[in-house]
C-alpha cells in the first residue's frame, strides 16, 4: 500500500521546487494531515501538508536540494514494507500523491450518481485570473460549524500573483472544510461544503465531480465522513514547533527574528506578517535553553572570519530568482533594448507640488507627476505604448501604467488602468493603495494586467541614474532617478537648480530613436510646466 508523493505544483508558474525543511524523517509515523516539510517556490515558501498516513519509507529530495515539479519527493507506507520497485522506477511514475500503488483502479463502468441533499453546496477552488491553474488557503475566515451568510468572507486565497478574500455566495452552516490553511489544491477541487445544519454529507466531497454530482465508485465501501475540524494552531504545539505562515517565517529569518518571542494575531494564535512587522523585541531576550549565550533576536549571528583569510558564502538561488533571472533574459536578449536620458529641470513641479498638496486630504509625489506625464505624452506617441508580435505591431490608444513595487519576495507591477483619464490626486491615492496591498500580497490578480508602459523609480534610493528592462510586453520603461540641487545655467547665469534625469529603455522593433526622443521632448515639458497636467 506505499504511496509516492511527488513534487507538488504549488503555483501556475511554478516547474520546480527547492526542500526548504523537512518537518519529518525517515522512520517517522506520518498522519493524515500531518505537515511534511516546507517546500520554496518561485513565489512563496509553503508548508506541505500530507494527504496519507503511514511510515516515511523513503526521501527523495534533501533539505536545500531543487527539483522539477513532479519528482519523486518521498514514500508513505508501511513499516518495512520493500519499495525497492518504486525506487527503480519512481522517476517515471505518475503523480500519485493520494492514490495508493496497488490499488485497484476505479472501474469505468457506468456507476450509481448520489444526488446532493437538498439545500447543501459545494464550493470548489475558484479559479481567479485567467492563469490560475491552482489556489492555496492562506487563511480559513470560517471554521465547521460555523453560520454562514451570503457575503460573508470564508477564506482568504493565495495564488502566484496574489491574496484575496473569497466571499461566500451562499447562506447555512460550514459543513466541511476540503483544503487546510497553507493546503493547495487545483481549480475545482472541493473548497467547502455549505447546507443546513446537521445535513448528512457522507462521500459527498471525495466523490464529488465537476459536473456537479457525486458518484461512488463501484470498487469502494465509503465510511461515513465526520465534518473535518479545523486545525486548532496555536503560535506552538506541544513539540515545540511554532505555528506561523510561511510568509512570516521567511520574514522573521530575514530580520533574525526569534518566532517564540512572538505573539501570534492570526486564528488560534498563529504568527502572520502583521506580527513580524510589528513585533518589537524586548531590551535583552535569552534563549529558551540556559546552556545557549543571550543573544539579540534582531542582529542575526555572522560567522567569525579571522583577519587576512579568505571567505565566501554561497548562498542558493532560490526558485523565484530563478524564474526573475529566467524572464529578465528574455526580455533583453529577445528585445533590442537602447537607452535615451534627458535631464528635467523640477524647479517648477516642486512648487507646483508644494501647492497642491495644500489641499486638504491631498498627497502626491513627484513620481505621480511622472506617472501623469508619461500618460499624457503617450496619448501623444502612442507609437511607445504599443507590443511587438511577429505578424503585427499592436498600437494601445488606451494608457494603463504598470507602476513597479519592491516587495519582500521581490517585485510587483501593479497596474493604472486608464491613467490618461486620471487627476494627480487620483493617482497619488491609487499608486499608495495598490502599492500598500501588493506589499500585503492583497493585490487582486487582475489588477497587475494589461500595462501598455511601465515606471521604475529609485529616486528615493538616491539613484540619480539608472536604466532598466523592459517589462515585456510593452515596448518601453521609464526608468526615474532622484532631483538633485546643483549649479546650472539659465539666461546665461549661473544658478541653483533641482534637475532631475530620467532613461527611457525602448524596444527597437517597434521604437525608432526619433520617436522615444519626441516623447522624451514631450514629457520634458509636462514635468517642467506642471500647469499643462492640470489642464
Amino acid at each position: 500500500m506505499a504511496t509516492i508523493i511527488t513534487m507538488p505544483r504549488l503555483s501556475d508558474t511554478m516547474t520546480e521546487g527547492t526542500v526548504a525543511t523537512w518537518l519529518k524523517k525517515v522512520g517517522d509515523t506520518i498522519k493524515e494531515g500531518d505537515i511534511l516539510a516546507e517546500i520554496e517556490t518561485d513565489k512563496a515558501t509553503m508548508e506541505f501538508e500530507s494527504f496519507n498516513s503511514g511510515v516515511l519509507l523513503h526521501i527523495g529530495i534533501e533539505a536545500g536540494q531543487t527539483a522539477p515539479v513532479d519528482s519523486l519527493l518521498a514514500i508513505i507506507g508501511k513499516e518495512g514494507e520493500d519499495i525497492s520497485a518504486l525506487l527503480s522506477g519512481g522517476s517515471s511514475t505518475p503523480k500519485a500523491e493520494t492514490t495508493p500503488v496497488n490499488e485497484t483502479p476505479i472501474a469505468t463502468a457506468p456507476q450509481a450518481a448520489v444526488a446532493i441533499p437538498a439545500g447543501v453546496k459545494v464550493i470548489t477552488m475558484p479559479r481567479l485570473s485567467d492563469t490560475m491553474t491552482t489556489g492555496t488557503v492562506a487563511t480559513w475566515l470560517k471554521k465547521v460549524g460555523d453560520s454562514v451568510k451570503e457575503g460573508d468572507m470564508l477564506a482568504e486565497i493565495e495564488t502566484d500573483k496574489a491574496t484575496m478574500e473569497f466571499e461566500s455566495f451562499n447562506a447555512g452552516t460550514l459543513l466541511f472544510i476540503g483544503i487546510q490553511e497553507g493546503e493547495s489544491a487545483p481549480v475545482d477541487s472541493v473548497l467547502a461544503i455549505i447546507g443546513p445544519a446537521g445535513t448528512d454529507i457522507t462521500g459527498i466531497a471525495e466523490n464529488y465531480s465537476k459536473g456537479g454530482e457525486t458518484v461512488v465508485p463501484k470498487t469502494e465501501t465509503t465510511a461515513p465522513v465526520a465534518p473535518s475540524q479545523p486545525t486548532q494552531e496555536a503560535t506552538s504545539s506541544d513539540n515545540g514547533r511554532v505555528f506561523a505562515s510561511p510568509l512570516a517565517k521567511q520574514i522573521a529569518k530575514d530580520k533574525g527574528i526569534n518566532l517564540s518571542q512572538v505573539k501570534g494575531s492570526g486564528e488560534n494564535g498563529r504568527i502572520v506578517k502583521s506580527d513580524i512587522e510589528n513585533f518589537i523585541p524586548s531590551a535583552s531576550v535569552t534563549s529558551q535553553s540556559t546552556s545557549q549565550p543571550e543573544v539579540s533576536v534582531t542582529t542575526p549571528v555572522k560567522p567569525f572570519v579571522p583577519a587576512g583569510e579568505n571567505y565566501s558564502e554561497k548562498i542558493p538561488n532560490s526558485t523565484m530568482r530563478k524564474v526573475i533571472a529566467k524572464r529578465l533574459s528574455e526580455s533583453i536578449f529577445t528585445a533590442p533594448h537602447f537607452y535615451l536620458t534627458i535631464e528635467v529641470a523640477m524647479d517648477e513641479a516642486m512648487k507646483s507640488r508644494a501647492t497642491i498638496n495644500t489641499v486638504p486630504d491631498t498627497k502626491v509625489s513627484f513620481n505621480d507627476m511622472v506617472i501623469k506625464a508619461c500618460a499624457m505624452a503617450l496619448k501623444k506617441h502612442p507609437k511607445v505604448n504599443s507590443q511587438w508580435a511577429d505578424d503585427a505591431i499592436t498600437i494601445h490608444h488606451h494608457v494603463n501604467i504598470g507602476v513597479a513595487v519592491a516587495v519582500e519576495d521581490g517585485l510587483v507591477v501593479p497596474v493604472l488602468k486608464f491613467a490618461d483619464q486620471m487627476s494627480l490626486s487620483q493617482i497619488g491615492s491609487t499608486v499608495k493603495d495598490v502599492a500598500g496591498r501588493a506589499k500585503n500580497k492583497k493585490l487582486q490578480p487582475a489588477e497587475m494586467e494589461g500595462s501598455t508602459f511601465t515606471v521604475s523609480n529609485l529616486g528615493m534610493f538616491g539613484i540619480t541614474e539608472f536604466t532598466s528592462i523592459i517589462n515585456q510586453p510593452n515596448s518601453a520603461i521609464l526608468s526615474v532617478g532622484a532631483i538633485v540641487e546643483k549649479p546650472v545655467v539659465r539666461n546665461g547665469q549661473i544658478v541653483v537648480g533641482n534637475t532631475m534625469k530620467v532613461t527611457l529603455a525602448c524596444d527597437h522593433r517597434t521604437v525608432d530613436g526619433a520617436t522615444g526622443a519626441q516623447f522624451l521632448q514631450t514629457l520634458r515639458t509636462c514635468l517642467e510646466n506642471p500647469v499643462t497636467m492640470l489642464a
